[in-house]
């Protein structure tokens, strides 16, 4: 028997395998994010919309309660303390309407305006100024 003398050979990857198996994870990878983004665009849509909507629940308790809507003055803070001016609210809570006032998915506040016994809450989108297309359009009360 004849013994072969010298290491094993060895084999490992070359170049242009692992550049291919980058390739293919760096594909993969974008059509991951091509995918997850756009539903992370729709989860803030439909949080602000959810917002949009208790805060309409806690103006009609408002309004059960003092007979009218806070003025676009006093705003949505009148739901988290007792509102000064005009309109006065005689028989504001014990308890505030909401313990404190959301902000929307994008950080910006919620648009308040009251004419009369018609409200109107607005989100301003992800761009926070008015109008917009995409995740920038507005999401207003009164298009729910």
């Amino acid at each position: 028997m004849i013994q072969k003398l010298g290491r094993a050979r060895q084999r490992g990857f070359t170049l242009l395998e692992i550049m291919v198996v980058v390739i293919i994870i760096g594909v993969l990878a974008v059509i991951v994010v091509q995918n997850v983004l756009p539903q992370a665009d729709k989860a803030r849509i439909t949080a602000a919309k959810a917002d949009i909507r208790t805060l309409a629940a806690a103006l009609d308790t408002y309004r059960l309660d003092n007979s009218f809507y806070p003025s676009t003055n006093q705003g949505l803070e009148a739901l988290v303390n007792a509102p000064s001016g005009t309109p006065e609210a005689r028989n504001w809570g014990p308890e505030p309407y909401m313990r404190k006032l959301p902000v929307d998915p994008w950080g910006n506040t919620y648009v308040y305006t009251n004419e009369g016994f018609v409200f109107e809450i607005v989100s301003l989108g992800a761009d926070g100024e008015e109008g917009g297309d995409g995740i920038a359009t507005d999401i207003k009360f009164s298009d729910l």
